[in-house]
């Protein structure tokens, strides 16, 4: 009688990969992103309500920063999209499903991203507004902790590839959207084309009397104009500020008594905020429709 060979009891045996441990938490990015949230949580909350923030000083500038065009992103505030990217930031850092080299590689690439922004914001404050956020200024320091936490904690587990080209590759993306992020907010997309009517009105408002007071750091000043395009130049603009924000207003809007800019006086009537040429129009009794007929 033949016997039965005996099976190895290792062919019976199926492979089974090895259990990957849970990614513990990292407790240091998650206590960075508290910390966003609840500051950009209260300057969403501050910009929502119209509310002045704790944060300001007196001499701050904060009223200049939160009024101005920088301000929303495609009607949303600022403070808002940055208490987005603290809250994935902080999803992500509690993750135990990812790798450690993945989930750093996210975190590297929404900080880089945010700090890029709040980098460009904060030099937009400084250079266009000349003013400064408190608040932003804390946001922008929170970020600056987490990018240099992340730089210390590279995991070994890493490409072995330079430092150079792991830049290159993943700086240009962001340095693209904040280009893109200044063409928008900036308006230079906004631009209207030459006008004979806008350089009509322009013309009228000038020989009607009226003036258009407004300050060289004034970003509605500045959309006031590109309602008008090449014919700006031909408003009655009365400068109140060119030495800076902070510099004292010029004698001739001191007497007339401005505080906000933009302001429109029109038969001895004030009016503030951009007001559209249609409106201008009508103010100074300006034939706009027929205007267009020349056009």
């Amino acid at each position: 009688m033949a016997r039965k060979k005996k099976r190895s009891p290792h062919r019976d045996r199926t492979a089974s990969p090895a259990p990957r441990h849970a990614t513990p938490p990292d407790r240091v990015m998650l206590a960075l992103a508290a910390l966003g949230l609840l500051i950009t949580g209260y300057l969403a909350w501050t910009a929502g309500s119209g509310s002045a923030s704790a944060f300001c000083t007196s001499d701050g500038g904060c009223d200049a920063i939160q009024r101005s065009g920088w301000s929303t992103l495609l009607g949303v505030p600022m403070a808002l999209w940055g208490f987005g990217l603290y809250a994935v930031v902080g999803l992500i850092s509690v993750m135990s499903k990812a790798s450690p080299l993945l989930r750093w590689q996210r975190q590297w690439r929404l900080v880089l991203l945010g700090l890029a922004i709040s980098v460009y914001l904060t030099v937009v404050g400084a250079w266009v507004l000349d003013a400064f956020c408190v608040g932003c200024l804390a946001s922008l320091a929170v970020l600056v902790a987490m990018f240099a936490w992340l730089q210390a904690r590279r995991p070994a587990s890493a490409p072995g590839q330079s430092w150079g080209r792991w830049w290159g590759v993943h700086a240009l993306p962001v340095l693209l959207v904040v280009a893109v992020l200044h063409v928008h907010q900036s308006g230079l997309l906004h631009q209207r084309p030459e006008s004979r009517r806008a350089e009509a009105l322009a013309q009228h408002l000038s020989a009607y009397g009226a003036k258009f007071y407004g300050a060289s750091w004034c970003v509605e000043c500045s959309r006031q104009k590109r309602h008008f395009g090449h014919a700006a130049e031909q408003l009655p603009y009365v400068e109140c500020s060119p030495g800076g924000r902070n510099a004292p207003m010029t004698a001739t809007c001191a007497a007339a008594g401005v505080t906000v800019f933009p302001t429109w006086v029109i038969d001895g009537i004030e009016h503030n905020g951009v007001i559209e040429p249609q409106q201008l129009a009508v103010l100074t009794r300006f034939d706009w429709e027929g205007a267009a007929d020349d056009e």
